[in-house]
């Protein structure tokens, strides 16, 4: 929890409940079985003609899978930003809450995405933007090195960051556009998803459940 001092980030990790949208990402592959993330929740190994949360594995082939819910099929591909299965408001973004779970971990952890691109997200309420590591930023397609060249202090001395701009941070059937986030060398265990992105919510805690009201 002490991971990154110089941000001030106090961990917190958000799984989304999606009641009837089934958001469906190919994490890696093992062989000939699959790691699947299913509306955000850890990466499950799953063979083909298995099923994980309703969601069947039908045939894998390289970094792709054909996947089946409901009697439809999709091909997923490493990488590639989660899926939605079902509701229009989840395909297209426009949805205005996310209801997050802690996780027996006492954190929460949550699938999204960054311009698009499939990430991991650790949510953290103390942290002023979104943090990720410049690994992160590279496999998310993030042009970090176009942003501003910051100092931060650290346990091993002063970095170079950047300071930048994400044209989209998804989570679950929400996205926000055009989000303050910061990029540096030192290695992550997360992307943190801080207040640049928090703050555009009314937020609100129920013992292990928090829910995030979109603000207008």
């Amino acid at each position: 929890m002490r991971f990154f001092a110089a941000l001030m980030l106090t961990m917190l990790t958000c799984l989304p409940a999606v009641a009837q949208t089934e958001n469906v990402a190919l994490a890696g592959m093992l062989g000939s079985k699959v790691l699947l993330i299913v509306n955000g929740t850890a990466p499950k190994t799953v063979a083909a003609g298995e099923s994980h949360q309703g969601v069947k594995v039908i045939s894998t082939s390289g970094d792709q899978a054909v996947i089946e819910q409901s009697g439809k099929r999709l091909t997923l591909r490493v990488g590639q930003a989660p899926v939605s299965i079902g509701g229009n408001a989840a395909a297209s973004g426009r949805g205005t809450r996310i209801v997050l779970t802690e996780s027996s971990g006492g954190h929460f952890m949550t699938a999204g995405q960054i311009n698009g691109r499939a990430v991991q997200f650790m949510v953290d309420t103390g942290a002023t933007v979104v943090a990720m590591s410049v690994a992160d930023a590279e496999r998310a397609g993030v042009a970090y090195k176009t942003g501003q060249p910051v100092l931060m202090s650290t346990a091993n001395g002063a970095i170079q960051a950047y300071r930048i701009r994400l044209n989209s941070v998804r989570v679950g059937d929400v996205e926000v556009f055009d989000v303050e986030a910061v990029v540096t060398p030192q290695p992550m265990p997360h992307i943190l998803l801080g207040n640049s992105f928090l703050t555009r919510f009314q937020m609100k805690r129920d013992n292990q459940q928090m829910t995030l009201d979109k603000r207008y």
